[in-house]
């Protein structure tokens, strides 16, 4: 008899054990039906920007023969054979012995030494066993090697003996080694999570290629076609890496509003700053190939599109970081779960506002050499185009980033302390316990 009464006391028990020390409380249905509410419509509006501004290709258009627009085959170097550079060079001007500018170094290393003439063959394409002779200067940065494959450009309207040569090294194997490195550790550290980023990686790419980079060439609006096109890749990343839950939604929530803040900053900076987008050889190649295209507009999509890989690494941590804080201590209100989650961000934002700098710096470090070597001012470095655009790329990113902490960060405390379904019942099994207690009393 002394059992009966104990029995529901104990499911009362077990159950706030669980409560208190299993998974985090998962949202009410009222906060699933108000986020559904909005990501539903948000994801409709993607799906249907997908499907009116899908582009169905690249456009076609003339070869140019000029710079990555030129015909390609893969080719091999047959053999390699040192010669007079005197005997290969004799159509260049004799060197005048003058080596105090560059013109004349080079004039005079054509003229001395070791050349290398290699023979190659070609691999692919309707010419597919033919052979050519590629002259290799002694002072080449690239030198070629017997059984070597290369990357060699086709002319048509070139003289026979001139209509290939060789552009590049092949370099398909070691890629494609690294890559499978890559994924093999993705896998045996993330296991099925590993599997699933890998997946969300390929659609990303995938997204890219057949969507962003076809729909900017036929003259789609840039910002736009950035916008759907990055919306698309984070709702697939998010989704598929941590699935479909009230978690998931509040970093999707949280990389939105960054993205959008990112947008609106970075059109302001880079009109106010008349940043045109065309600064090397490749944007004017493109833009002479694609009259229509907003070059400043394809700016401000890089820089959408290169903020969004950072963002969703970041609010994904701050949203988990305020789950694991609310499973530790349910009592915890929004506020306090707030600064206890911010105080992570903050860690966060020192070290990955340090990666975007310094990432940004890598990338445009032989462009500052060139500064560097003409004695620039630090002022006019900074307020050239070409720096000036990695600057405002830079610090837009940074600031949509250091915004993205709070804000996702103040979504998910409120989300996941505004519902506590277990706390009824809790209360129900108060009563029991104390009860109990008074018996044991006495």
């Amino acid at each position: 008899m002394t059992s009966s009464p104990q029995h529901p006391e104990q499911q009362g028990h077990d159950h706030g054990h669980v409560h208190s020390h299993g998974p985090a409380a998962p949202v009410s249905q009222h906060l699933r039906k108000v986020i559904a509410a909005v990501l539903i419509p948000f994801a409709t509006a993607v799906v249907v920007g997908l499907a009116v501004l899908w582009p169905g290709g690249t456009p076609g258009h003339e070869r140019s023969g000029v710079g990555f627009d030129r015909q390609t085959e893969q080719g091999r170097v047959v053999s390699v054979e040192r010669v007079d550079c005197k005997d290969v060079n004799a159509g260049q001007v004799p060197p005048t012995g003058d080596t105090s500018t560059p013109q004349g170094r080079e004039a005079v290393d054509a003229q001395q030494g070791d050349c290398g003439k290699a023979t190659v063959e070609v691999t692919t394409g309707k010419d597919k066993g033919r052979r050519f002779v590629e002259i290799v200067q002694p002072d080449a940065p690239r030198q070629l090697q017997e059984g070597q494959g290369v990357v060699v450009a086709y002319a048509p309207d070139a003289p026979r003996d001139l209509q290939y040569s060789v552009t590049d090294v092949d370099r398909g194997f070691p890629m494609a080694l690294l890559a499978g490195i890559f994924a093999l550790v993705v896998v045996l550290v993330g296991r099925m999570r590993g599997v699933m980023a890998l997946i969300a990686l390929a659609v990303s790419f995938a997204v890219l290629t057949l969507f962003i980079l076809p729909a900017i060439l036929q003259g789609a609006n840039p910002l736009i076609v950035a916008v759907v096109g990055a919306s698309a890749i984070m709702l697939i990343a998010l989704y598929s890496c941590h699935g479909i839950t009230a978690r998931t939604s509040v970093a999707v929530l949280g990389t939105l509003i960054s993205l959008l803040l990112i947008g609106l900053l970075g059109s302001l900076f880079i009109g106010w700053a008349s940043l045109s987008g065309n600064t090397d050889d490749n944007t004017g190649l493109i833009k002479g190939l694609y009259p229509n295209i907003d070059m400043s507009g394809l700016l401000l999509a890089g820089v959408i599109i290169g903020s969004l890989g950072v963002l969703d690494d970041v609010t994904v941590t701050q949203t988990s970081a305020v789950w694991e804080l609310h499973q530790a201590d349910p009592d915890m209100g929004p506020r306090a779960l707030y600064r206890s989650a911010i105080r992570i961000g903050r860690d966060h934002i020192a070290s990955v506002v340090n990666t975007l700098v310094l990432a940004y710096a890598g990338a445009a470090l032989p462009l500052l050499l060139l500064f560097s070597i003409a004695q620039s001012s630090v002022g006019t470095v900074a307020t050239s185009e070409l720096v000036a655009e990695e600057i405002v790329r830079t610090l837009v990113g940074s600031i949509g980033l250091v915004a993205s902490v709070p804000v996702t960060t103040a979504l998910a405390a409120l989300v996941v302390s505004a519902d506590r379904p277990g706390r009824a019942v809790d209360k129900a099994a108060a009563p029991a316990r104390g009860g109990r207690g008074r018996r044991r009393k006495k």
